[in-house]
């Protein structure tokens, strides 16, 4: 079956198939036009960012993507780079890897690079990808760290600034493989006005222009979806003290299920 070429944001909770089928990858590099894919990969979230830019480069170039360059961004200055701005102008995707969110969004946040990755994306000229890090920087707010096995409590997850390309949402990622979930609901509670996607690894939540996401891979998308509250104690809870939370909506997700998050209903198949 042909694959649509209408861009996207994709959302990958990591670890996703790069050998076998490469189904997340594919989408991506069909949504990125295909044989005339002009790709841009972003390793800087990385400790490696030569091993795995280059990872990613052989991957698209075994596709068959037309042109790729890969912004080996390693310090702030670097973001304004002329040559990288340039590519941008054209591209017609933007890949950025997993590693470190908080080194991610501290080399690339409020940069020219950055800035223009977000607008376009937003206004559906590229087709933008994140997987792991990558993934975590979508939101307004960003989830930098925290723990599992607890129930949810403020201590439970630290929050930060993220890249703003999805505002509505807050993503974690690797989720049900790293227990989770009392994580992201923790975070919920400090910004209930969001909606909180868990995405499992080698799985995407991938985010339309429709404002709807449809979920592609292995695993699955966990919404947690706060907007019918009825009580919290998070705003009084001590920094270790089990939090309250009354009447919160959590869906599951699985592969070709889709959520509109505007409305916030799962729609139907």
């Amino acid at each position: 079956m042909p694959q649509s070429t209408e861009t996207a944001v994709m959302v990958i909770g990591g670890a996703e198939d790069k050998v076998h089928g490469r189904e997340i990858l594919r989408t991506f590099f069909h949504r990125s036009r295909g044989a005339d894919a002009r790709i841009a990969i972003i390793p800087s979230a990385s400790r490696e960012p030569g091993v795995i830019g280059s990872r990613y480069r052989e991957i698209f170039e075994d596709m068959g993507a037309k042109d790729i360059a890969i912004f080996d961004i390693q310090d702030r200055d670097q973001g304004s780079h002329p040559e990288w701005q340039a590519f941008l102008e054209d591209c017609t995707g933007v890949f950025m890897t997993g590693g470190d969110q908080l080194r991610l969004c501290g080399l690339l946040s409020d940069t020219p690079i950055m800035e223009k990755v977000r607008i376009r994306a937003q206004l559906g000229e590229i087709t933008l990808a994140g997987t792991s890090a990558g993934a975590a920087v979508m939101g307004q707010h960003m989830i930098a760290g925290g723990g599992s096995g607890e129930p949810p409590n403020r201590s439970l997850v630290d929050l930060t600034t993220g890249l703003n390309i999805i505002p509505e949402v807050l993503v974690d990622q690797h989720f049900h493989n790293r227990n989770r979930m009392a994580r992201l609901m923790s975070a919920i509670a400090a910004y209930p006005e969001k909606l909180g996607i868990g995405i499992d690894e080698d799985t995407c939540a991938m985010f339309q222009g429709n404002g709807t996401f449809e979920v592609i891979g292995k695993g699955t998308v966990t919404v947690i979806d706060p907007g019918q509250i009825s009580f919290t104690n998070q705003p009084d809870a001590g920094t270790d003290d089990p939090l309250s939370i009354h009447n919160l909506r959590v869906h599951i997700l699985s592969h070709g299920d889709r959520f509109d998050f505007y409305k916030r209903v799962v729609l139907n198949r």
